[in-house]
């Protein structure tokens, strides 16, 4: 009975502390509420526009101070500086506003990003594509990735290089997403050499300056 009686008792405070607590639910008290965690409703912040005395100017928005870095830098595309927020093809490998892909590469191709275009390729890229492209990289040759693409194949010679942004980006088939592992312009750099591979399976002799074309005589 003792037991049973020290039972009930425990449970009443139990019912006393959490109706205690939380009130009558649905209902307008004139109390305010019990607050677990009171920062929540009341947080210690700066409103914009508002005086504050803690600044010699006594406001709360300030400007960066000389020397911020900041967070986000424009790309330098073809069409001129472009921020990573916008709808651009270079952010998103399609034409602005519409879902048909971008034929060319917006990135200004030259020497510098066709460098750094075989590095990430040689990283990213090669372990399971080879370092030519010809789909003949080191998880084929061990067994890990029994097919993989051969990037000289004509379906995606043609592809347009929006196209194969996506795919690099968010992945395709077995191949996993690289956006969040490779940077939008390390992204395009990778594209702009892989069309440079491309193109030196399809060239001639004939299509050499004539010294390097004697050269191959």
């Amino acid at each position: 009975m003792r037991y049973i009686i020290s039972i009930l008792l425990i449970g009443a405070a139990i019912g006393a502390a959490v109706f205690g607590m939380l009130g009558w639910q649905g209902r307008l008290m004139r109390q305010p509420p019990f607050e677990l965690f009171p920062d929540m409703d009341r947080q210690a912040k700066l409103r914009p526009q508002e005086p504050n005395h803690f600044f010699a100017n006594g406001v709360s928005s300030q400007l960066p101070p000389a020397g911020t870095i900041a967070r986000s830098q424009p790309i330098e595309t073809v069409s001129g500086e472009v921020y990573r927020f916008e709808d651009s093809p270079v952010n998103t490998g399609h034409i602005a506003g519409t879902t048909n892909f971008v034929e060319t590469n917006p990135l200004i191709v030259d020497e510098a990003l066709l460098k750094r275009g075989r590095e990430r390729f040689d990283i990213y890229c090669s372990p399971c594509h080879g370092r030519t492209a010809d789909g003949n990289g080191i998880t084929k040759k061990i067994g890990v990735m029994p097919a993989v693409a051969n990037l000289h194949d004509k379906r995606i010679v043609e592809m347009a290089d929006g196209e194969i942004f996506n795919t690099i980006s968010n992945g395709k088939g077995l191949m996993g997403a690289y956006g969040p592992l490779i940077p939008t312009e390390d992204r395009w750099a990778v594209i702009a050499y892989l069309r440079a591979l491309q193109l030196s399976w399809l060239e001639t002799t004939n299509d050499l300056p004539p010294q390097q074309g004697g050269l191959m005589k």
